[in-house]
């Protein structure tokens, strides 16, 4: 089956779009300390099972997808998210632990080198 793209028209900006993990009020908290590194992700969208948390290069990765086929309304559903963040040079990657709370507060840690 071929698909052919439909240009979609707007009269907003994109400071006004909103979707968690997209910015840092709460929804989003980096703390980097001189002893210690974390992130916090509001992912209350997504199991365990749709997150990946990794390391790329000096890059910590995360990405979440969750797909709900043939919904009530007989449509499918899809929702990603892809954040990366570098990491400062001073963080010990094999220290990296992440925690999915019951909230669907995602929290990624790790120690700083000594």
């Amino acid at each position: 089956m071929e698909s052919t793209m439909i240009p979609m028209s707007h009269d907003w900006t994109g400071k006004e779009w909103d979707w968690p993990l997209q910015h840092e009020d709460g929804t989003v908290k980096v703390n980097n300390t001189a002893d210690h590194f974390d992130v916090q992700l509001d992912c209350q969208f997504f199991t365990p099972k749709e997150i990946e948390v990794r390391v790329a290069g000096d890059q910590l990765v995360v990405h979440g997808r969750h797909e709900l086929r043939s919904g009530p309304s007989g449509m499918d559903i899809a929702r990603e998210v892809h954040r990366s963040y570098k990491l400062p040079s001073d963080v010990d990657p094999k220290s990296l632990k992440s925690n999915l709370d019951t909230s669907g507060i995602l929290t990624i840690s790790a120690s700083k080198k000594k």
